[in-house]
């Protein structure tokens, strides 16, 4: 074939390609993805911690699922919302043993997880190492009990095909734990000084999924630390500690460089691992916004909550105690109206409203919603 016939045979060739990648109004088209595989702390653990230590208490998931669901919070997760969004299941944690279904995907999120090796129970590297003996178990079922073939096995109703793991979405919702317990027990600038540890712990973490096969990877930075009642409660005394909005303004800041190196860590990732696609979602900002915006949003004062009492006497959610005659541990009436559930942890309201903001791509780098996110481009 000469050259000139060549070319224009070659520009049809991709215009077609093009075509395919590109919905009606030249638009991109949806991911579809068949799975979602989620990696994380209390922010999207959906029964690991419940399964694997003991069950969550009521009145923590009193809102949507009508009793305790594994989740510290009085509904859904944003993890969940994330479900809802493309059309999946709500993820079974891979801890859990009864009435499990990973035909969608698996949570591995486990609640006081850390990215930090050793910091925690089940860290990132634990959560990984699952991953990958739960991804090499489903294989081999599959290839010794032909599964691809044999429709009728119950395995194959509630497990991933090998061919789900590539096409897969990989989220997380993980680093909250290693700033919050530095803070505990450092000075703010050496918790500043650990970042680029957690970090490549956690590039490592990814380098291993990739290895694996994970392409896809939606990664949600951590949320303002100094802003959660529980932390405001404990260090609000010291004079210009808090900012406008009522948060500790050091702890705040910690996360937000934290942020920023775990953005410029992605884009690292971004150029080493080629078939990779990554999109870095600035939860951070909503969560402040909505901070700032409570009362217009409809909620209460944000350094309330709904269930527990932090003040002068720490009274976890679901337990109860008298203290001088007045009983603690009764959740409020109306959860949605509060942005804290337990003091550490959102509400379901805030959780949705959060989610409602993340899930199209306004809050993404790349801006892309989270369907389209396989399309994500390489340079946001």
């Amino acid at each position: 074939m000469s050259s000139s016939v060549r070319l224009p045979f070659l520009c049809f060739f991709v215009l077609i390609q093009l075509l395919g990648a590109l919905g009606r109004g030249g638009r991109l088209t949806g991911c579809e993805f068949s799975a979602i595989f989620n990696f994380g702390d209390s922010n999207s653990d959906t029964g690991a911690i419940s399964a694997a230590l003991s069950e969550v208490p009521p009145p923590n998931g009193m809102t949507f699922f009508g009793h305790p669901s594994g989740r510290l919070c009085d509904g859904r997760l944003i993890i969940d919302f994330i479900a809802e969004d493309l059309k999946l299941p709500y993820l079974s944690p891979y801890l859990d043993s009864i009435e499990t279904n990973f035909r969608h995907g698996a949570n591995f999120a486990a609640s006081g997880s850390s990215i930090r090796r050793g910091y925690s129970l089940f860290d990132l590297s634990i959560q990984v190492s699952q991953f990958v003996r739960f991804k090499s178990r489903v294989t081999e079922l599959y290839n010794r009990l032909n599964l691809s073939t044999d429709k009728t096995s119950a395995f194959s109703y509630r497990l991933p095909r090998p061919q789900d793991f590539s096409r897969a979405l990989y989220t997380f919702d993980i680093g909250q734990n290693d700033l919050a317990n530095g803070l505990n027990q450092m000075t703010v600038d050496q918790v500043i000084a650990s970042i680029p540890d957690i970090l490549s712990q956690f590039s490592e973490a990814v380098n291993k999924l990739y290895e694996e096969g994970a392409r896809v990877f939606w990664v949600h930075n951590t949320g303002p630390l100094g802003c959660l009642p529980n932390r405001v409660i404990y260090h609000q005394s010291k004079p210009g500690n808090l900012d406008q909005n009522g948060c500790v303004r050091p702890q705040n800041e910690v996360a937000e460089e934290f942020n920023k190196q775990l953005k410029d860590r992605i884009l690292l990732l971004r150029a080493q691992l080629l078939a990779s696609v990554f999109t870095y979602v600035d939860v951070y900002s909503v969560k402040y916004s909505l901070i700032g915006e409570a009362k217009d949003q409809g909620f209460f004062d944000p350094s309330s909550f709904c269930c527990g009492s932090y003040y002068g006497y720490q009274i976890d959610c679901g337990k109860k105690a008298i203290v001088n005659g007045t009983e603690y541990g009764n959740p409020c009436e109306d959860p949605s109206k509060h942005i804290s559930w337990d003091g550490t942890h959102y509400s379901e309201a805030a959780n949705k409203w959060v989610a409602s903001r993340i899930l199209n791509g306004s809050f993404s780098y790349p801006a892309v919603p989270i369907r389209k996110s396989c399309h994500a481009s390489r340079n946001p």
